[in-house]
């Protein structure tokens, strides 16, 4: 018999389309496939929900109709409680994952996110399923930062580091103790998963750091999904810039609109915006951005947001990919998808955005949060032909979906060989 893996993620990919949703359904599929490994998805949505999908008043849980082995957790936002990373209900909704665990009997639970679900899902899968393996694969930075796991201080500074006074000093609504027990009450959970993944060397560290030990932790990048790529006819001028994703503060989509305002009218070239959740944005960076998007008219469309199937068309019709990120990020999916199309990339020179683009080998990089630096890297690069096409045969091989999922495999088999044998307890990593 197949052994089975449950995927549990924040929210299903069909009602909040974002990085780590799209992605978990990626490997979901991918491993569908597997002769070894039968795939589960427990995701969060919002009890309003349109369509066939129905709460039942004797558990939170609903399954898809064109898939069973997609599971609903109809779960209302507001029960979360954000700053301890835990739900509110005392232990209910926990209790009732518990119960779906031991009807579903994974070998692997691989958690991808416990936002609005709640951290202490992870101790629940231990207590109900003992010799079960447990994956965590960490996307960002919350367990660490209170500040939307961005490692962005309030002030807008960059954070290298929390500690409970510091954190304080961004939250002064929250003691110093409170951080220290946020801290110990998250890594109380932690202490659960056998093995963590990360996708990127530099958030790797960043956990390190916050203390999981480093013979927890594996590094291994995301893949993508095969793609039909457009060719696009050669181009005498590379000048279509290109912006790809969600117009959160922390994407600095303002720092582009303010590089292309530097450049003006004049600008032989173009950027065209593809930006989601516009409409969810603060009133006050909505007004920022319509100021800029009326100033910068002349060079740039607000193209608003894409399905991810008309992306091959929408990357032939883009020279460069700009990543114009203020926070650290950790392994930004929209630059493997532009490497995966042929496409250089222009981003901040920090985290994961830095650890993915070498300067003047497949992309360029400019000073994070600097219009100025932004504006002058476009202008640079759309003037010179030369440097597109060096960059662009620079661009790396792209780990596909189904090498990342031979390699999740094989880290599955190691978890659950490590699980079954006898002194497993009494020789995991002290904390």
């Amino acid at each position: 018999m197949k052994k089975r893996v449950l995927f549990v993620v924040h929210n299903h990919p069909s009602a909040s389309p974002g990085g780590t949703e799209a992605y978990t359904m990626e490997v979901y599929n991918a491993l569908r496939a597997s002769r070894e490994f039968e795939p589960f998805l427990l995701a969060r949505a919002d009890p309003v929900v349109p369509g066939a999908l129905v709460a039942h008043a004797q558990t939170p849980f609903t399954a898809l109709e064109d898939d069973p082995h997609q599971i609903m957790a109809l779960v209302p936002e507001d029960r979360y409680d954000k700053f301890f990373m835990r739900m509110s209900d005392h232990g209910a909704f926990a209790g009732r994952f518990m119960d779906l665990l031991r009807q579903l009997q994974p070998d692997v639970v691989h958690f991808q996110h416990t936002l609005f679900l709640g951290a202490e899902l992870i101790s629940a899968a231990r207590r109900a399923l003992p010799e079960a393996a447990i994956v965590f694969t960490l996307h960002e930075y919350l367990p660490i930062c209170n500040h939307y796991g961005q490692l962005v201080r309030t002030s807008g500074e960059l954070c290298t580091h929390e500690s409970p006074r510091r954190c304080n000093g961004c939250f002064p609504q929250h003691r110093p103790q409170e951080f220290f027990l946020r801290k110990r009450l998250i890594k109380a959970h932690f202490e659960q998963v056998d093995v963590f993944v990360a996708p990127s060397r530099f958030l790797l560290e960043r956990y390190v750091d916050w203390g999981i030990p480093r013979t927890r932790i594996r590094y291994k990048e995301h893949g993508l999904a095969p793609i039909r790529r457009f060719e696009s006819p050669p181009r005498e001028q590379p000048n279509r810039f290109a912006f790809f994703g969600v117009l959160t503060p922390f994407k600095g989509i303002e720092v582009l609109l303010r590089a292309m305002q530097l450049l003006g009218p004049g600008f032989d070239g173009s950027l065209a915006v593809h930006g989601a959740n516009y409409a969810e944005q603060p009133e006050e960076m909505r007004l920022r951005l319509d100021e800029l998007f009326k100033a910068t008219r002349d060079t740039v469309s607000y193209a608003g947001p894409y399905r991810h199937a008309t992306l091959p068309r929408l990357m032939a019709e883009t020279d460069w990919v700009v990543v114009p990120s203020v926070w650290w990020e950790n392994s930004p999916l929209v630059i493997q998808e532009a490497f995966m199309h042929g496409r250089p990339v222009i981003c901040s020179d920090i985290g994961g955005m830095a650890e993915k683009v070498t300067h003047q080998q497949n992309g360029l990089l400019f000073n994070v949060g600097s219009a100025e630096s932004l504006a002058a890297t476009i202008e640079a690069a759309a003037q010179r032909p030369e440097l597109w096409e060096r960059l662009a045969a620079g661009v790396p091989h792209v780990r596909t979906i189904d090498e990342h999922v031979a390699g999740l495999e094989s880290l599955y088999r190691s978890v659950i060989s490590q699980r079954d044998a006898p002194e497993t307890e009494r020789a995991r990593a002290a904390w």
